[in-house]
Protein backbone atom coordinates (compact mmCIF):
# COMPACT_ATOMS: atom_id res chain seq x y z
CA UNK A 1 0.00 0.00 0.00
CA UNK A 2 2.88 2.38 0.77
CA UNK A 3 4.33 1.89 -2.72
CA UNK A 4 0.92 2.23 -4.34
CA UNK A 5 0.19 5.42 -2.43
CA UNK A 6 3.64 6.91 -3.15
CA UNK A 7 3.96 6.07 -6.85
CA UNK A 8 0.34 5.56 -7.83
CA UNK A 9 1.14 2.12 -9.24
CA UNK A 10 2.56 -1.30 -8.49
CA UNK A 11 5.07 -2.75 -10.95
CA UNK A 12 5.65 -6.49 -11.38
CA UNK A 13 8.04 -8.38 -13.62
CA UNK A 14 6.55 -11.57 -15.07
CA UNK A 15 9.18 -13.49 -17.05
CA UNK A 16 10.64 -10.31 -18.51
CA UNK A 17 7.29 -8.59 -19.09
CA UNK A 18 6.71 -5.57 -16.90
CA UNK A 19 3.13 -5.17 -15.63
CA UNK A 20 1.84 -2.01 -13.95
CA UNK A 21 -1.30 -1.90 -11.82
CA UNK A 22 -2.97 1.29 -10.56
CA UNK A 23 -5.61 1.71 -7.86
CA UNK A 24 -8.25 1.51 -10.57
CA UNK A 25 -6.98 -1.98 -11.49
CA UNK A 26 -7.19 -3.27 -7.94
CA UNK A 27 -9.95 -4.12 -5.51
CA UNK A 28 -8.71 -2.88 -2.15
CA UNK A 29 -10.64 -3.86 0.97
CA UNK A 30 -9.76 -3.59 4.64
CA UNK A 31 -10.59 -6.43 6.98
CA UNK A 32 -10.80 -6.53 10.76
CA UNK A 33 -8.82 -9.19 12.57
CA UNK A 34 -10.59 -10.74 15.52
CA UNK A 35 -9.54 -9.07 18.75
CA UNK A 36 -8.60 -5.80 17.08
CA UNK A 37 -10.53 -2.63 16.26
CA UNK A 38 -9.30 -0.10 13.74
CA UNK A 39 -10.40 3.31 12.65
CA UNK A 40 -8.79 5.48 10.07
CA UNK A 41 -9.07 8.29 7.60
CA UNK A 42 -7.13 8.87 4.39
CA UNK A 43 -3.80 9.38 6.14
CA UNK A 44 -3.82 7.69 9.56
CA UNK A 45 -5.13 4.36 10.83
CA UNK A 46 -5.24 3.47 14.52
CA UNK A 47 -5.51 -0.16 15.63
CA UNK A 48 -6.43 -1.18 19.18
CA UNK A 49 -5.94 -4.62 20.66
CA UNK A 50 -9.24 -5.49 22.40
CA UNK A 51 -8.16 -8.90 23.70
CA UNK A 52 -8.68 -9.16 27.45
CA UNK A 53 -5.72 -10.59 29.34
CA UNK A 54 -6.17 -12.21 32.75
CA UNK A 55 -4.54 -9.13 34.27
CA UNK A 56 -7.06 -6.78 32.62
CA UNK A 57 -9.95 -8.97 33.75
CA UNK A 58 -8.63 -8.88 37.34
CA UNK A 59 -8.19 -5.10 37.16
CA UNK A 60 -11.78 -4.79 35.98
CA UNK A 61 -12.99 -6.91 38.90
CA UNK A 62 -11.03 -4.76 41.36
CA UNK A 63 -12.54 -1.55 39.92
CA UNK A 64 -16.05 -3.03 40.03
CA UNK A 65 -15.62 -4.25 43.63
CA UNK A 66 -14.44 -0.78 44.69
CA UNK A 67 -17.38 0.81 42.88
CA UNK A 68 -19.89 -1.50 44.61
CA UNK A 69 -18.35 -0.83 48.03
CA UNK A 70 -18.47 2.94 47.46
CA UNK A 71 -22.14 2.62 46.46
CA UNK A 72 -22.84 0.65 49.63
CA UNK A 73 -21.04 3.23 51.79
CA UNK A 74 -23.29 5.92 50.34
CA UNK A 75 -26.47 3.82 50.72
CA UNK A 76 -25.54 3.06 54.34
CA UNK A 77 -25.26 6.80 55.04
CA UNK A 78 -21.55 6.79 55.90
CA UNK A 79 -19.56 10.00 55.77
CA UNK A 80 -16.73 10.25 53.24
CA UNK A 81 -14.04 9.90 55.91
CA UNK A 82 -15.66 7.06 57.92
CA UNK A 83 -13.51 3.94 58.12
CA UNK A 84 -15.21 0.60 57.56
CA UNK A 85 -14.90 -3.13 57.97
CA UNK A 86 -15.57 -4.91 54.68
CA UNK A 87 -17.30 -8.28 54.62
CA UNK A 88 -17.43 -10.64 51.64
CA UNK A 89 -18.93 -14.10 51.30
CA UNK A 90 -20.20 -16.56 48.77
CA UNK A 91 -17.66 -16.37 45.96
CA UNK A 92 -14.18 -17.91 45.79
CA UNK A 93 -13.08 -15.81 42.77
CA UNK A 94 -13.94 -12.56 44.56
CA UNK A 95 -12.19 -13.90 47.68
CA UNK A 96 -9.02 -14.43 45.59
CA UNK A 97 -9.25 -10.88 44.22
CA UNK A 98 -9.73 -9.48 47.73
CA UNK A 99 -6.72 -11.45 48.93
CA UNK A 100 -4.48 -10.36 46.06
CA UNK A 101 -5.56 -6.71 45.86
CA UNK A 102 -6.70 -6.23 49.45
CA UNK A 103 -4.32 -3.38 50.28
CA UNK A 104 -5.36 -1.39 47.20
CA UNK A 105 -9.05 -1.96 47.87
CA UNK A 106 -8.75 -1.10 51.58
CA UNK A 107 -6.95 2.14 50.76
CA UNK A 108 -9.53 3.20 48.16
CA UNK A 109 -12.59 2.53 50.36
CA UNK A 110 -11.04 3.34 53.78
CA UNK A 111 -11.44 -0.22 55.01
CA UNK A 112 -9.51 -1.20 58.12
CA UNK A 113 -10.15 -4.89 57.51
CA UNK A 114 -11.55 -7.37 55.00
CA UNK A 115 -13.41 -10.26 56.59
CA UNK A 116 -13.86 -13.06 54.07
CA UNK A 117 -16.55 -15.69 54.55
CA UNK A 118 -18.54 -13.46 56.88
CA UNK A 119 -21.37 -10.98 56.61
CA UNK A 120 -22.08 -7.98 58.75
CA UNK A 121 -23.21 -4.39 58.75
CA UNK A 122 -25.10 -3.17 55.72
CA UNK A 123 -25.13 -6.13 53.30
CA UNK A 124 -26.10 -6.51 49.69
CA UNK A 125 -25.79 -9.21 47.04
CA UNK A 126 -24.05 -8.16 43.82
CA UNK A 127 -23.35 -9.63 40.42
CA UNK A 128 -19.86 -8.35 39.58
CA UNK A 129 -18.85 -9.29 36.03
CA UNK A 130 -20.77 -12.57 36.31
CA UNK A 131 -19.56 -13.34 39.85
CA UNK A 132 -22.28 -13.33 42.54
CA UNK A 133 -21.06 -12.19 45.95
CA UNK A 134 -22.53 -10.80 49.16
CA UNK A 135 -20.70 -7.72 50.42
CA UNK A 136 -21.14 -5.94 53.72
CA UNK A 137 -19.89 -2.63 55.07
CA UNK A 138 -19.82 -1.61 58.70
CA UNK A 139 -18.55 1.67 60.12
CA UNK A 140 -15.59 1.13 62.46
CA UNK A 141 -14.53 4.71 63.17
CA UNK A 142 -15.00 8.27 61.99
Amino acid sequence: MDTLNETGKLTFNFDGTEVELTKDDLLIDTAQMEGFVSEGDNTVTVVLDTNLTPELIEEGLVREIISKIQTMRKEAGFEVMNHIALYASGNERIAQILEKYGDEIKEDVLADSILEGQTGGYTKEWNINGETVTLGVEKTRD
